[in-house]
């Protein structure tokens, strides 16, 4: 079963830092795209951030120049450097990625998006 876990949350003050991982695992034939997103209270789910499996980034208005996403193919992990942070950016964080399993019995791969548990980010002063 694949899944993914986010970890590196937590609370911040206004202007600093924190970097977020989100590390896949299970029996994975290959993981395209990679992103994050994130939901505060009474809003709706937002894409931040997406990375190719070649490394292509797009970014949401509201985060570019101040958040940065990254991968590691190796570690089947990847990243969100979030700096300058402001109090609206409080928020639950999830990673998500499209990932190809295999069944070697039929032989045959499935790709399907797979969501990270969540992860809280409070930045207050």
């Amino acid at each position: 079963q694949v899944q993914l876990v986010e970890s590196g949350g937590g609370l911040v003050q206004p202007g600093g830092s924190l970097r977020l991982s989100c590390a896949a695992s299970g029996i994975i034939f290959r993981i395209y795209a990679m992103a994050w997103y994130r939901q505060a209270p009474g809003k709706q789910r937002e894409l931040l951030a997406d990375i190719t499996e070649g490394g292509s980034t797009n970014y949401a208005d509201s985060v570019k120049g101040r958040f940065t996403i990254s991968r590691d193919n190796a570690k089947s992990t990847v990243y969100l450097q979030m700096s300058s942070l402001r109090p609206e950016d409080t928020a639950v964080y999830y990673c998500s990625a499209d990932i190809a399993t295999m069944s070697y019995k039929t032989m045959t791969s499935t790709t399907s998006k797979y969501w990270g548990q969540g992860t809280q980010v409070t930045v207050s002063s």
